[in-house]
């Protein structure tokens, strides 16, 4: 009786010792959305660029950079030299701005944002002007053109700006305070 106990036993644990199996998913999940997703969003930027590239050539007398960042600019007041130079990080920039719609419509005026004081990238401002004020000196005004993804993307501001929509911020920097500290 009792080697048939243990001869059960044994059995028993060869046979419960058995590899753990991978469990499949319940359902399948193709990529089919975020396909649909990029195409719509390519679409979009082909839109926002046409749009942008037909502004552009309306001011033919005005000399548009591209920037490596995916925005176009062009200052309004340019400083050749300059002993502080453009920020670097952690620098306080003091600047001013206005958002502007691609026709023009004021969004939010110089006014209504008020002066700024931004420690280069430790704080938090839409991705397209905080590329932005990184090309800046002291004393210049840039007037920066920004598709809707340097901008304020898909959310918007939860307030004027809504989804994708790419704006014209006129931008002064009247001060940068670099960072002593490295």
């Amino acid at each position: 009786m009792n080697k048939l106990y243990l001869l059960t036993l044994v059995l028993l644990a060869m046979f419960s010792c058995k590899s753990p199996e991978a469990r499949r998913p319940v359902s399948v999940k193709s990529g089919s959305f975020i396909d649909a997703s990029v195409e719509r969003n390519k679409k979009l930027n082909a839109k926002e660029q046409a749009h942008i590239k037909k502004i552009m050539q309306q001011k033919k007398d005005t000399d548009y950079v591209a920037s490596e960042s995916g925005f176009w600019y062009y200052y309004n007041t340019k400083v050749e030299s300059d002993s502080i130079g453009t920020p670097n990080f952690g620098a306080i920039v003091n600047f001013d701005y206005n958002v502007k719609t691609l026709n023009g419509s004021v969004i939010y005026s110089k006014e209504e944002i008020q002066p700024q004081a931004y420690a280069m990238d430790r704080e938090e401002l839409f991705t397209g002007l905080r590329e932005g004020l990184k090309l800046m000196k002291t004393g210049e005004t840039v007037t920066f053109i920004f598709p809707s993804q340097k901008a304020y993307g898909y959310y918007g501001d939860e307030h004027k700006i809504g989804t994708n929509m790419p704006l014209i911020c006129e931008v002064t920097v009247h001060s940068i305070t670099q960072n002593q500290t490295k």
